[in-house]
């Protein structure tokens, strides 16, 4: 019987099969904790037995007009090169927000991001992204315990992230996955010390969802 059990076993894993190829970029939100290991991207990858590489950089915009800035990794759409990606996890925008407009009278600032047409500079750069032949997973904005120096920009945020669901709604290999849907703004063990970026335990819970959202 434990014979039998065994060729079953080799029967279901493809001999040879690589891991799955993935290339997370974005913001603070999902570089928060890299340096332990244990951030977002790296938390979906292990549970996906996936190789992950996580050029997410804290403090980018999604769009920065600064040369430097881009050079060192403060522009998302500059994070992404070509690459043997079976998947890229992206999210960003919130900085824009903040930077751009301080959180106030930011209709112009969406509407570059992504419009009510579903066009805009993020609908570009994930264009590039699936004509490489990438699938793409973007993450939406979860609220908070605290909007700290973000103040005034949840409501942007929240139809930032009705579009993106919506474009992705429409766009084949592009997924949205909420992050919002597992973490709770009056857990204060779901956040780090500012109540802005996710705890340990917040990145445990979003890794491990965006692990089933891919297997789903």
């Amino acid at each position: 019987m434990r014979y039998v059990f065994a060729v079953l076993l080799c029967l279901a894993t493809p001999l040879g099969a690589e891991p799955l190829r993935v290339l997370a970029i974005g913001d603070s939100i999902l570089a928060w904790h890299k340096w332990t290991g244990r951030d977002i991207p790296s938390v979906m990858g292990a549970a996906l037995g996936a190789q992950v590489e996580n050029d997410a950089v804290a403090g980018a915009r999604f769009s920065n007009t600064s040369g430097l800035g881009r050079a060192v990794g403060f522009d998302v759409r500059a994070q992404f090169r070509t690459g043997p990606w079976d998947l890229v996890l992206i999210n960003g925008g919130a900085n824009d927000f903040l930077a751009d407009c301080g959180c106030r009278a930011c209709d112009p600032v969406l509407d570059g991001l992504i419009a009510p047409d579903l066009s805009g500079e993020v609908a570009t750069l994930l264009a590039e992204i699936l004509a490489s032949g990438a699938k793409v997973i973007w993450m939406g904005y979860y609220a908070s315990a605290r909007s700290g120096q973000f103040a005034g920009c949840r409501p942007y945020l929240v139809e930032y992230d009705a579009r993106l669901a919506r474009l992705a709604a429409q766009t084949p290999g592009l997924s949205f996955v909420d992050s919002e849907a597992v973490l709770d703004r009056e857990d204060r063990g779901h956040f780090a010390f500012d109540g802005i970026h996710p705890s340990l335990e917040g990145a445990r819970r979003i890794g491990a969802y965006l692990a089933r959202s891919v297997r789903q």
